[in-house]
This record gives structure tokens, C-alpha cells and sequence, in this order.
């Protein structure tokens, strides 16, 4: 059973409504897994160039928070940690650099962990029982994963319905022809996805693909 919510400081609390606006006028948030460090910043600023200044990057791999900090030396682009599974990843993508941060599943531990560290963060659910979880625990933006498995943006708007408080990034199975339906939720906020950098692509160092999907992206949402 959840604790006392504890209240989110006024400087936290405003940096969470920066970031959240910044997810909602990007629409997408790239999901990018690297395993070598050197391609980090290539990947991250092809996204930049082609107009998405929103990422995130997992702690699924040994590299993650200097991929973090790598991409955070681009200018203007809001970088967050995703796969944050525990407090230590909080700590750790803080101290990488990372604005926000993105779980998969819904932790009390790691929510009060980001809580403690003043970072946004933004934990995963999958049921209608977790999402009234998380909204007790005081969080109000969640991940919905995996989406597209669980139902896409039918099982969005059901959900939604009997939270009305409460805002989602759908991530999971979503690609360029699909992404239009998922905006169409008034809850969602943005859509995680993995199809404009695919690993193997980030890994062969195409950024001149990444670049062309990301803009083709930026074409349609706009």
C-alpha cells in the first residue's frame, strides 16, 4: 500500500512542467539505446539537426550516462534517462546530466528517489490498478508501455476516461504510421519510440538515416 505522498518542491514541480511542455511541443520522444559511446552524440545531434530536441536514452547498456552526457552538451536539446529501474540510476543520470527520467514499470523506491533528486520522472504502468497507483504516489504523467501490445490508442482512452488528472507518453510498438493515432488521445503528451534510431542503425553510424527519418517525422506532426 502506498505511503504519504510526499509534495513536490516548487523548483521541482516547475522543472517538471518545463520538461512536460517540452515533450508536448516535440510530440515524439526518440528512444535510443547505444553500445558505443562514440556514436552517442552523432545520433543525438542528427535528431537535433532534423528538429526533435527530445531524447531519451536507456541505462541498458554499460555506456549509458556518458552517452548522457554527451548528448547533453548539445545545445538545446532536453536529454532524459530512460529504463530507470532503480535509485541508483536516479542518482546516476543526475549526475550524467539528464533532465528527466523514464521507467518501464512503477516503483515506489525510484519514485521517491527522483523525488528526493528534484528530477522529473515519469514511471511506466500497463493497467488502470497501476496508473491509480502512480497517481497516489503524486506522479501525474506516466509511461504507458508496452502500448501498442496493450491495446494502442484504444486502450489510452479507456484508460484515461476515469483519471481525467492524468497525462501519458505511449511507448511500445508505436512507428511513423501509427504515431498520428496516438496524438489523437488528448492525454497523451508525446509518443516514446525506437524506430528513428534503431539500434543497428545507431551502431553503423547512420546518422544520415536517422536524420532523414527524424525529419520525415517532424514533417508529418507539423
Amino acid at each position: 500500500m502506498a505511503g504519504p505522498v510526499t509534495p513536490m518542491a516548487q523548483p521541482a514541480a516547475d522543472a517538471e512542467r518545463h520538461i512536460v511542455e517540452s515533450l508536448r511541443r516535440a510530440r515524439v520522444l526518440p528512444v535510443l539505446t547505444v553500445t558505443d559511446l562514440r556514436t552517442a552524440a552523432g545520433a543525438c545531434q542528427a535528431l537535433a539537426d532534423a528538429g526533435l530536441r527530445c531524447v531519451e536514452i536507456t541505462y541498458r547498456t554499460a555506456c549509458a550516462d556518458e552517452a548522457i552526457a554527451a548528448a547533453s552538451r548539445i545545445p538545446g536539446l532536453v536529454v532524459g534517462a530512460g529504463t530507470v529501474v532503480d535509485a541508483e540510476q536516479v542518482s546516476a543520470a543526475v549526475r550524467a546530466g539528464a533532465r528527466f527520467g523514464v521507467a518501464p514499470g512503477l516503483s515506489e523506491d525510484v519514485v521517491a528517489a527522483a523525488r528526493e533528486a528534484g528530477l522529473p520522472f515519469f514511471p511506466g504502468v500497463a493497467t488502470p490498478s497501476e496508473a491509480d497507483h502512480a497517481r497516489r504516489l503524486g506522479c501525474r504523467v506516466l509511461k504507458v508501455f508496452p502500448a501498442a501490445p496493450l491495446g494502442g490508442p484504444a486502450f489510452l482512452r479507456s484508460v484515461a476516461a476515469p483519471f481525467p488528472g492524468l497525462r501519458f507518453i505511449p511507448t511500445g510498438g508505436i512507428n511513423a504510421a501509427t504515431i498520428g493515432q496516438y496524438l489523437e488521445v488528448p492525454a497523451v503528451v508525446a509518443c516514446g519510440g525506437s524506430w528513428l534510431c534503431e539500434p543497428d542503425l545507431v551502431a553503423a553510424g547512420r546518422f544520415d538515416e536517422i536524420r532523414r527519418r527524424a525529419a520525415a517525422t517532424v514533417a508529418v506532426l507539423t
